[in-house]
């Protein structure tokens, strides 16, 4: 049977971003993105918003970027794959899931964290904006290659964090 290993989230930045590098002089971050997932308790009928943090890992141009760009409280979305990460610890094997990102999105204004309600607004692009780029890799992670669209071709974008994200006890 085959597999298919994709994942696709948009949360907020949980820490300021530390860039390393490896020996080979590869860029490399591990970021916390925060998810809030919202829905109706089947028990009270009340609306509960849960946060699930996940660790993420950018590698090469996407992790400068990402580094250059963001801060604690960005909003973001990240596309990439799970990984199974083990490790022993003071004798005990350890373990957990992490997201390696291929493809990240940066939401919102520049200059901007995150703005507070569901907002209508939108903003056209005419110049390149470091704030909405994408940057891609192909399937070996080595030889990062940057997408933008042209000057101008890019279509009105809504802007704030859609429903779900205004509530003033999200944790950063």
């Amino acid at each position: 049977m085959a597999s298919y290993n994709r994942v696709i989230l948009v949360g907020n930045l949980t820490r300021d971003i530390e860039l390393r590098y490896t020996p080979g002089g590869m860029a490399v971050t591990d970021i916390g993105l925060a998810v809030n997932d919202r829905r109706k308790s089947s028990t009270t009928g009340e609306w509960v918003e849960e946060t699930t943090f996940v660790d993420v890992t950018l590698w090469g141009r996407t992790a400068e970027v990402a580094s250059e760009y963001l801060s604690k409280g960005s909003p973001l979305l990240v596309e990439g794959r799970l990984k199974y990460d083990t490790w022993e610890s003071d004798g005990q094997k350890r373990s957990k899931l992490r997201v390696v990102g291929e493809r990240m999105q940066m939401l919102g204004s520049p200059g901007v964290g995150s703005s507070s309600g569901g907002g209508g607004t939108t903003r056209t692009r005419s110049t390149p904006n470091p704030a909405a780029q994408e940057v891609h890799y192909d399937s070996g992670e080595q030889h990062p290659a940057e997408h933008r669209d042209p000057p101008g071709t890019r279509e009105a974008q809504p802007t704030g964090n859609g429903p779900g994200y205004d509530d003033p006890n999200i944790p950063f």
